[in-house]
Parts: structure tokens; C-alpha cells; sequence
């Protein structure tokens, strides 16, 4: 499920640093209940759920304790990313030392949370949108320093991904066109001259006069932005495949049938991140 994404080496470092900020000095509630006469005594917990969704982030999830407690907390998976779960699912049982359990386990959850919620969001959309053979991508609207956790779980609820970076694919917006007087093709042509033959041009329109003009200067990929599914199906067939067509904007779960129904190849749209709510995950207390 999309692993070369997420790394070993990738998820360490960041959960390195979320644990460095988390304890800082230390668990100053559990190391004192610890030092208590029953001391550091073996654990059994189970990661449930509270809500139906889609799972995310079991890589996440075992690296936090083993960054944290190394083998003295074993983590077991009975789901893997990408199954639906159902409220009441018992998604993982996590055993070992109570200090290192206890102290990892907010950071652990708040992995999975934000992930499972938008493989969560993902799946509705995808569900809605395939049906026409339309993709359902993500954009650039991410959490700082959280992207590439955000766009394994796009992935791993059944979407697609937009561009990672700036550098990953050149999108021509309004303001781009603006600074060359509003000209799509002299920004097209002064994009050509700098980028590798390895990079798509992708241009954003909002009136089906740049869309001829995009077509007329080669882009690769017109992005139908804000245009109503009327507009959209005029552009479509006007493109006629000569481009990848993706519509963007006022993209939500009340509009997306009916802008999938007009033939785009692709519809990106940020609600599948920015409004995911987290799934209500939990460590229940077995003894």
C-alpha cells in the first residue's frame, strides 16, 4: 500500500522529533506512578475504535514505541492499512512495559487519528467518483511537516496524489499569467525554456478562452478551476483528450457527482485533508 512512501528512515525522524516534544524532560506523571511499589509492571492495552472508517498508520503507530521502548513493548496488528473497521473493533493489542506504553501512547494515537480520519474522507470521495472513472487526488493545502503522513493516507483510502512539491510539476496559476500580462502562452514558452523534459506543464483556467489557449500552447494537463459541470462539459469536449483534465474548486461531497459526471480525468480538492476529521481511536485497559 504505497510503502515507498513512507520509509523507515522517514518515519523515524519524525517521530523523534514529535517524542522530543511530547515528553521533554520527561513523563513526570507516569515516571512517578511507576516509581510507585508495583513499578514499571507488564501492560495489556488494545487500540480500539469508536467509529466505523478506514485504518491508517500501523508503520506509525509500531515506530513510536519502538523509537520510544526499543523490545520492551510488542505491538500486534489485527488489521492492516486500508480495512475498514467497524465501533467496537479491536484494531491492535499492545502488551510490555507500562511506563514506555503509557508515555508513547497519545503520540500513537495522534498518528493514527489524522490518518485514519482522511483514509477515512478519501474512501467517500473515491467511492462517489469512480463510478464515472474519475480520480480523486489531494492538493498542496497540507499540515506543515505532516505532508507525507497526509498523502500515505490519501493512498491508503483509495485516492490519488497531486504534486508532493513545487518542484515535482509546474502549475501556471493566475498570478504566474499575471506577471507575463496575462499571456498563457509566453508562460508556457518561458517554462519550457527552464524546466526538464521529465516535467509536465499544468495550466489553471477559469474561462474557456484559456483553456483554448492552453491547448493552443501545448499544456499538459488544464485544470478547470471553479467552472460549473455545464462549463466543464463544454471543456472537455473542446480538449477532447489532447490534455489531462482535472477540475478543482467548490469540490465537496454535495458537488462531486455531478462534476465527475462530466467526463474530467481528474478532481482535486483539499476537503479529503483539511476537512478529515480524526477518527476516534483509543487504548482500552485489559490488566
Amino acid at each position: 500500500m504505497a510503502k515507498f512512501l513512507l520509509n523507515d528512515f522517514m518515519i523515524e525522524e519524525h517521530v523523534k522529533n514529535a517524542l522530543i516534544e511530547d515528553i521533554g524532560y520527561g513523563d513526570i506523571t507516569t515516571d512517578s506512578v511507576c516509581a510507585s511499589a508495583r513499578g514499571d509492571m507488564d501492560f495489556i492495552v488494545y487500540l480500539t475504535t469508536r467509529n466505523d472508517g478506514v485504518f491508517c498508520g500501523a508503520d506509525v503507530f509500531k515506530c513510536v514505541f519502538r523509537v520510544l521502548a526499543k523490545d520492551k513493548v510488542n505491538v500486534e496488528f489485527y488489521f492492516n492499512d486500508g480495512d475498514e473497521i467497524k465501533k467496537g473493533d479491536k484494531i491492535a493489542k499492545i502488551s510490555g512495559s507500562a511506563r514506555y506504553i503509557l508515555t508513547g501512547e497519545r503520540l500513537a494515537l495522534n498518528y493514527t487519528q489524522r490518518m485514519s480520519g482522511i483514509a477515512t474522507m478519501t474512501r467517500k470521495y473515491r467511492d462517489i467518483a469512480s463510478k464515472y472513472g474519475a480520480r480523486v487526488v489531494d492538493t498542496r493545502k497540507n499540515t506543515p511537516n505532516f505532508r507525507i503522513f497526509e498523502k500515505y493516507a490519501v493512498k491508503v483510502g483509495g485516492g490519488y496524489l497531486h504534486r508532493f512539491n513545487l518542484c515535482d510539476c509546474v502549475m501556471l496559476k493566475d498570478n504566474h499569467i499575471a506577471l507575463l500580462g496575462g499571456s498563457i502562452k509566453d508562460a508556457v514558452k518561458k517554462v519550457r525554456e527552464n524546466i526538464s523534459h521529465a516535467h509536465k506543464i499544468e495550466v489553471e483556467c477559469d474561462a474557456i478562452s484559456q483553456v483554448k489557449e492552453a491547448l493552443e500552447a501545448g499544456a499538459d494537463i488544464i485544470m478547470l478551476d471553479n467552472m460549473s459541470p455545464a462549463q466543464m462539459r463544454e471543456c472537455v469536449k473542446l480538449i477532447d483528450k489532447r490534455a489531462v483534465v482535472e477540475a478543482s474548486g467548490g469540490v465537496d461531497l454535495n458537488s462531486l457527482e455531478e462534476i465527475a459526471k462530466t467526463g474530467v480525468d481528474i478532481i482535486s480538492t483539499s476537503a479529503i485533508v483539511a476537512r478529515a476529521n480524526t477518527l476516534d481511536l483509543a487504548f482500552d485497559y485489559i490488566g
